[in-house]
């Protein structure tokens, strides 16, 4: 433990002792209970989110490429501010009135994607398309596939906003 040692001073008219406390003792328990919680305690492991990827084709042949409908899919265009805009419409038919709104509250997402899937003319090729933009933030994009986990949809993609979606887009908010 810690020891005092008390000496005299000599030469003047009080006696004053020093006293000196060796902290060395404390300093090796700090250490080993620093070491202690160290070795006890479980760091959190990162969270991972499962992104189930196809397998790359390695003779594509772009013949073969089925084509989705307009009705057959939902595109999601994630913007900046939290802003998500979505849209059922090709290139010729896309405008600012149908390309629609919405954010993140509640499950609007999931119920946007549920009526989708209930209008789609073939449901088994329903497909979600996520187009996030250079403003989008990652949060926005990993909240929108944990709506995807939501509503149980496991036909999905996630590309690059096409240059006709990015015209209508920076119309609608600038």
């Amino acid at each position: 433990m810690a020891e005092v040692i008390a000496q005299e001073k000599q030469g003047s008219k009080q006696k004053k002792k020093l006293i000196r406390v060796d902290m060395t003792p404390m300093v090796d328990l700090g250490f080993l209970l620093i070491t202690f919680f160290m070795f006890t305690t479980n760091f959190t492991k990162p969270n991972v989110m499962d992104l189930g990827l196809p397998a790359k084709d390695p003779n594509p042949n772009p013949i073969n490429i089925p084509v989705i409908g307009d009705k057959n899919q939902v595109t999601f265009i994630l913007g900046k501010d939290n802003r998500v805009f979505y849209h059922q419409s090709n290139e010729k038919d896309l405008n600012t009135t149908n390309l629609k709104e919405t954010d993140f509250s509640g499950i609007k997402i999931s119920k946007i994607i549920a009526e989708a899937y209930k209008n789609a003319p073939k449901p088994n090729k329903f497909t979600v398309i996520v187009k996030p933009t250079d403003e989008a933030n990652y949060k926005n994009f990993v909240d929108m596939l944990d709506n995807l986990a939501i509503s149980k949809k496991e036909r999905y993609g996630v590309t690059d906003i096409k240059p006709w979606e990015t015209k209508i887009y920076k119309e609608l908010t600038q």
